[in-house]
């Protein structure tokens, strides 16, 4: 991968994942769960130790990390697999992200705060809601990253990844 489109790629994905947490946040006012990943981030790096040496500002780093993740994962594996125009490619990466969220990253992330919220966050009160919550901040990942990335232009990486 060029330079160029490396840091293409990181900026598409802070953008992304600013713009997911924004939607996180907003989504409380007309009815659904807010998600603050930060914070559940954050807790989950406390859980292991006696204090409490994490901030937010830990929790949020390390979820934009993930999301900048998420975007060069995106152009390297996946962008030049994936049929149609950035809308289409949005919504996909946007229910593939949010399907192994639910099935495997969020359970695991409450798992090592010492708390369960399940497969499909089916332990939880509302897990209905939750699941839309989290589909609709990961749909506006995925539609934000698609379309920061043909505005950057950005169309996969050039080269084979293992070749």
């Amino acid at each position: 991968m060029e330079s160029n489109i490396f840091w293409r790629t990181v900026t598409c994905g802070f953008i992304a994942t600013f713009i997911m947490a924004m939607i996180a946040f907003l989504q409380g006012g007309i009815g659904l769960p807010v998600i603050d990943v930060g914070h559940i981030l954050k807790e989950s790096f406390n859980q292991v130790h006696t204090t409490a040496p994490y901030s937010i500002l830990w929790g949020n780093i390390a979820y934009f990390i993930v999301g900048i993740l998420l975007s060069l994962i995106w152009v390297v594996f996946f962008q030049r697999f994936i049929p149609g125009n950035w809308l289409v490619q949005g919504l996909i990466y946007g229910i593939l992200i949010s399907l192994v969220a639910a099935l495997v990253v969020a359970p695991l992330a409450a798992s090592a705060a010492g708390d369960s919220i399940g497969m499909f966050y089916s332990d939880t009160w509302y897990p209905g809601l939750i699941l839309l919550a989290a589909l609709t901040m990961h749909l506006g990942y995925g539609l934000v990253l698609t379309l920061c990335l043909k505005i950057a232009g950005v169309n996969g990486a050039e080269q084979p990844v293992f070749g």
